[in-house]
Formats: C-alpha cells, sequence, structure tokens
C-alpha cells in the first residue's frame, strides 16, 4: 500500500506544479486581461445584467484589473497551497485568478454560497473553502495596508483637513457602523447582540483620513455597545491616553499657547483632549457655531466611507444568517484591508462628497453621549476662538 500512497502524492504535486504554471501563464507578462478573463466573462455571463457588463472588469469586481493582479500577487502562495482541491463542476483545476475571483464575488456580490457558485460553476462548498483560504491568505500577506500613519503621512493628513475644511492639526475622523445578522433567539447570550434599534447586529469602529483611508479598526463588539463603550474599550484609546498616538507637532496659537494632535468625532463620543466633538448646546456663540460648521463638514469623510465600504462589500450589508461571530471580524478586516488597496491603486479621485451617500446604517438613531473632560472643553474652546480670530 506504501508504494500506492506515494504515487499519489507524487500525481498530487505533479497536477499542483501544472496547475501554478497554468496561474502564472493566465496572468501573463504585462498583466493583460488575456485569456483568463475572457473565459471568466463566459461563465459570468449568464448572471450579469448584461453582455456589456460582462466586460467591463471593475463592474464584477469593484476595482481595476491593476488592483486584481496586485492582490493575486499577495495571495500567491498561500491559494495555491492546495493546488487541486479546488475545481469548476467540470473538473477544470481553479487558477490563482479564478479563486480570487470566486473569494471577491462572494464578498462583494452579497450572494449565498450557492448563488455564487452557481454564478461561475463551481460547487458552494467550494465557493466555502476558497473564500475562507483567502481571508487567511489576505491577513497573512495584506495587514500592512490598514496601518497607523507615520508622523510624515500623518503631516500629509492634518494638511489636507486644514485645507479643505479649515480644522488645524486634525488627524482623523472616528466612526462606527453595524453589520447586521440574522440570530436565532433560542442562542446563547443572543440579547447583547441586539442594538438600540432592535437588530442583531456587530460593531465596527473605525478612523478614516480624508482619503477615505481606514486608519485604524476595531471590530467584534457587539450590537448593544454605545459608541463611547466601545471606544474605551479599543487599543486605540489606550494608546492615545498614554500618549503613544497623537503625539505628532503641536498648533501653536498667538497667545503662546499649543493644541495637540487630535481626532474628531460626532456627539455619540466623549469629549477628550485628542477627541473633539460639536457642541450641543442651543445658542451657540459665533466662535462655537463656526466651529461645528467645520467639525460638521470634516466629519461626513467618515459616514460616506462607512456607505461605500459596505456597498462594495454587500457581504456585510444584509443580514447574515447565524454568522460565525468568531470568524466575521476576520472578515470585516480583510474588506477593510481590500478598501485600503483599492483606494491605493485609484487612478483618480475615490469620493466625490457632492453624489456619495453617507446613509451607512439605514434608519438608525444618532446616539449621545454627554461626556466631557475638562481639557476637552478648553481644547475644544482653545481651537474655536482660534478659528474665528484668524
Amino acid at each position: 500500500m506504501a508504494p500506492m500512497r506515494g504515487a499519489k502524492r507524487r500525481r498530487r504535486a505533479a497536477a499542483e506544479r501544472k496547475a501554478a504554471a497554468m496561474a502564472a501563464a493566465a496572468a501573463g507578462a504585462d498583466g493583460a486581461p488575456g485569456d483568463w478573463w475572457d473565459g471568466f466573462c463566459m461563465r459570468m455571463a449568464g448572471t450579469l445584467s448584461s453582455v456589456e457588463d460582462a466586460h467591463r472588469f471593475e463592474s464584477v469586481f469593484k476595482m481595476s484589473r491593476r488592483t486584481f493582479n496586485y492582490v493575486c500577487s499577495l495571495v500567491k502562495d498561500e491559494m495555491m497551497v492546495r493546488s487541486s482541491s479546488y475545481t469548476f463542476l467540470d473538473g477544470t483545476m481553479l487558477s490563482l485568478e479564478d479563486r480570487v475571483a470566486v473569494a471577491l464575488r462572494r464578498l462583494n456580490s452579497g450572494g449565498s454560497l450557492v448563488t455564487v457558485g452557481s454564478s461561475v460553476g463551481v460547487n458552494h462548498s467550494t465557493v466555502s473553502l476558497i473564500t475562507w483560504r483567502f481571508i487567511e491568505a489576505m491577513e497573512e500577506r495584506g495587514s500592512h495596508h490598514l496601518r497607523w500613519p507615520d508622523s510624515s503621512e500623518m503631516e500629509k493628513i492634518k494638511s489636507k483637513f486644514e485645507k479643505i475644511h479649515g480644522l488645524p492639526n486634525c488627524c482623523g475622523v472616528v466612526d462606527t457602523t453595524h453589520i447586521t445578522m440574522c440570530l436565532s433567539s433560542a442562542e446563547p447570550n443572543c440579547k447583547i447582540w441586539l442594538d438600540h434599534m432592535k437588530n442583531y447586529s456587530m460593531v465596527l469602529q473605525a478612523v478614516v483620513d480624508p482619503d477615505m483611508r481606514f486608519m485604524d479598526i476595531v471590530t467584534g463588539w457587539p450590537g448593544s455597545m454605545k459608541e463611547s463603550s466601545i471606544l474605551h474599550s479599543s487599543g486605540l484609546f489606550k494608546l492615545c491616553e498614554k500618549g503613544e498616538r497623537l503625539n505628532g507637532s503641536k498648533l501653536k496659537l498667538p497667545d503662546g499657547s499649543e493644541i495637540g494632535e487630535y481626532m474628531i468625532g460626532d456627539a455619540g463620543y466623549p469629549l477628550l483632549p485628542w477627541l473633539l466633538t460639536p457642541y450641543q448646546e442651543n445658542d451657540l456663540t459665533e466662535s462655537k457655531a463656526e466651529f461645528n460648521r467645520r467639525h460638521s463638514a470634516a466629519r461626513t469623510v467618515a459616514p460616506r466611507t462607512l456607505a461605500k465600504f459596505k456597498d462594495t462589500w454587500k457581504y456585510l450589508q444584509g443580514e447574515m444568517w447565524r454568522p460565525d461571530k468568531h470568524r466575521l471580524p476576520r472578515i470585516i478586516h480583510v474588506c477593510c484591508l481590500l478598501h485600503n488597496i483599492i483606494i491605493d491603486f485609484q487612478e483618480s479621485a475615490v469620493d466625490d462628497p457632492r453624489t456619495s451617500s453617507s446613509d451607512h446604517d439605514v434608519d438608525y438613531r444618532q446616539q449621545l453621549c454627554h461626556l466631557a473632560d475638562e481639557n476637552g472643553v478648553m481644547v475644544r474652546d482653545k481651537l474655536s476662538q482660534h478659528l474665528t480670530s484668524r
């Protein structure tokens, strides 16, 4: 029996080498779509809205061919480890591009495993296995696409916020969104996932820059938690409180005082020296009203980013049936990585505030937090006075 098992291993290894060679050939030296895209179009033609759409790469994968090729290069080693394990229904082995395409369609179409599988000619179990392999590969190889900016990058971010919205020394906008789920009421601890709109959900907290890139995320917290509680439980809060983030150059005021780096957030967050929220009282002075106006204009980049994010990765937009709550945060993280990669490879403007939707949590009410740190109050007042005195 031993020689037979050895023969099987040799045949399997040969098949894997062949599949890898086919994948490399399909990619092409110049990255042109070539035969792989033509073949994939033929498989997809019956499920797209029109023949024209089948030949528009970005309408299928929500990214350019150049970006797609880069993603393939990132995950190649991990995705091709078991090359002969994944086949189309006709027995043909899936190339690297096929596998990445299947995973992306699962994440960005919002279709079920069966729907995605039938649309490209693979078994639904193959869609599930390939998608999870892709998630693991992106975590391993693509995590550098979501990180806190270094000092020189942060200076550019601050410059953009000031140039566009007139908020000097602003480093980002923090916001949250709900990823809705379908849970059985009989499931243990299901009530902690019930948010204030009576939906079962998981929360994503994100800090974004003026170009709609994610700078920091935290997810996995149940929908019942408020924005302020999630912030206090995050690594971001601990790092900022210890002075290990938002510790760059300060804004020098005419009276000789200084304002450190800060983020902005909506009224659901506490007012802190490094997190400035809008004034909530009535009958605002001119300086406070001006601060709120600029604050509101700058803050819109966060809801627009989250709306675009959920619209692109529709897997996160619909209600997932009994999701694996241990895997879901990893899937959200990878979708955030892909979001940043698309922006990094974007050749034209990513966002037009005039046409972009900001409705990422449909029908959700604005949460309110009335916690205010004394130093936060002082920083906000100084900044608001500075904005109208210039």
